[in-house]
């Protein structure tokens, strides 16, 4: 397509926004509204997936050592326990150690168990870390039938339950994203055709007097990717400044020990990035898919 009649075509799309500007601004409105409420969605669904992410990786495989076991028997053991299939880090924790963060973790009550450092009953241990959480299972029953070791502890229960909730939680997310997004291009798009339809015999007549689809086409595709761009100027704007907000002034209230939310960059970048496909996308499809009903007289 040549330059000036691609520039044409985009001063008829800009110009078609202004003959038809409340019927415009009913589809603008529209997709301002959905891109608003799939902008909060998102990023709630987004900050949601980091908390589960942060809980998994805090799963860890506990191996403790033998009493007894010598130095060039742990150093052996280490080795072992590396060369295992899955196996991202693994920590030495000594029983020492071991004492001090179980002291520490007691409050108020650790002075009742500072006796124990005379006489401390607690098993040197290795700490393992999986390359993905879900293998956190597979590395410990892997590790259990290597020599030099007391026991393991993995929370086999609480691990269990705990990915089963994550799945679920995922798969409810990914589901009301999808649908909400669905949704959201179904109502968008249907208020952009109402545009088109109500400017049914303009269409027609164009086609009566010899212009081809493509003439005809080019001008509503413009028109529809404007509307999209500007129905998501408002929800990014709104979404952006309103997460810059919230994590300037509540970031601590609203996280928990072990996961904080996300910075507000690149996330709302991002968040964004996808506002604007989202727009331009239902704009272009509303507007196309209206059009080619009527090129057909």
């Amino acid at each position: 397509m040549k330059g000036r009649t691609l520039a044409r075509h985009g001063k008829e799309g800009l110009k078609n926004l202004g003959r038809n500007s409340w019927m415009s601004f009913a589809s603008v409105s529209a997709v301002t509204i959905m891109l608003f409420v799939v902008g909060v969605f998102l990023l709630l669904i987004v900050n949601m997936n980091s908390f589960i992410s942060s809980v998994e990786e805090d799963v860890e495989v506990q191996v403790y050592i033998d009493l007894g076991t010598s130095d060039e028997e742990q150093t052996e053991l280490r080795q072992q326990l590396q060369n295992l299939d899955h196996v991202d880090g693994i920590s030495f924790v000594s029983k020492d150690e071991g004492l001090d963060q179980l002291i520490d973790s007691l409050d108020q009550q650790s002075g009742a168990f500072e006796s124990l450092r005379n006489e401390n009953p607690l098993n040197d241990k290795f700490v393992i870390q999986a390359e993905q959480p879900q293998q956190t299972e597979q590395v410990a029953e892997a590790a259990s039938d290597l020599p030099y070791i007391d026991s393991i502890d993995y929370g086999e229960q609480v691990v269990e339950q705990l990915f089963n909730v994550t799945k679920i939680l995922r798969i409810i997310g990914l589901v009301l994203v999808v649908g909400l997004m669905f949704t959201a291009m179904f109502l968008i798009s249907n208020t952009i055709k109402l545009t088109i339809v109500a400017r049914q015999q303009e269409i027609q007549i164009m086609k009566l007097v010899g212009a081809t689809n493509g003439f005809i086409r080019w001008p509503f595709f413009v028109e529809g990717l404007l509307l999209g761009v500007l129905g998501a100027v408002i929800p990014i704007a709104a979404v952006t400044g309103g997460y810059h907000y919230l994590y300037n002034n509540y970031a601590e209230q609203l996280s928990i020990d072990f996961a904080e939310i996300l910075p507000t960059y690149p996330l709302t970048l991002q968040i964004s990035a996808v506002l604007v496909g989202i727009g331009i996308l239902v704009g272009i499809w509303g507007s196309v898919t209206s059009v080619r009903k009527f090129l057909k007289v």
